[in-house]
């Protein structure tokens, strides 16, 4: 089966956490900080031998769930339409994690490491990356913006994600430019809570507005 270029940086990736994680076991102290609080301050330490193993585990376990994903879609919600820009998504996502791994491993190293301003600025960067991309998603039920109303018409599915496209580009700029700025948690919360929150709204109010000129027209249909 020939493996595409996106799954293969995936791979490569998981493959390189383990690795990295053996090379600087041995430098690593007893027990290394895998939890930090939201001011960057290290409050949750594991023991070896899993403290250094954690986050690639992690890793395999996020790359093994979505290779099984597209496999177990139900007809008619099937993600081969946007494969390649699924793999695409995944190979960033595992990026993102790599870097946690690197900080990670980099914390147990005894440097000092800008955590909450690396993991503010990383999210948005992945938030850019899945915004430049969720208008090519199509209807399915394990990725996107999976509302009652998108899943229930294609028109909803395709506005409801152009829109939070958009929303999600904005957000992640906001998100590297206030990470490196130092700002603190409260408003990562609120500015993803925000771009949550109004593609569902907007899923339902774009719904009713389509069905309203559906009823609308086979109104006047049968007036003619």
């Amino acid at each position: 089966m020939r493996i595409s270029r996106s799954n293969a940086v995936s791979l490569g990736l998981v493959i390189v956490s383990f690795a990295l994680a053996a090379v600087f076991y041995e430098r690593l102290p007893d027990s290394i900080p895998t939890h930090w609080n939201a001011k960057g301050v290290a409050d949750g330490y594991t023991a070896k031998p899993w403290g250094p193993f954690m986050q690639p585990l992690v890793m395999a376990g996020v790359y093994l769930v979505m290779l099984v994903l597209p496999r177990i879609s139900p007809r008619g919600f099937r993600m081969e339409r946007f494969q390649s820009v699924y793999e695409f998504l995944m190979a960033m996502l595992l990026a993102f994690l790599f870097l946690v791994n690197g900080l990670v491993l980099l914390a147990g190293l005894g440097v000092d490491v800008p955590m909450a301003r690396a993991l503010h600025a990383g999210t948005g960067l992945f938030f850019m990356t899945l915004g430049n991309f969720m208008g090519k998603v199509t209807k399915n039920f394990f990725f996107g913006i999976r509302t009652p109303w998108t899943l229930a018409n294609d028109e909803v599915w395709l506005r409801t994600h152009r829109l939070g496209g958009k929303l999600f580009v904005l957000a992640g700029l906001a998100l590297v430019v206030t990470g490196l700025m130092g700002y603190g948690p409260d408003f990562v919360m609120v500015l993803v809570g925000v771009v949550v929150v109004i593609p569902v709204i907007y899923s339902y109010v774009i719904s009713r507005r389509l069905e309203g000129g559906s009823t609308n027209g086979e109104g006047s249909r049968r007036s003619l």
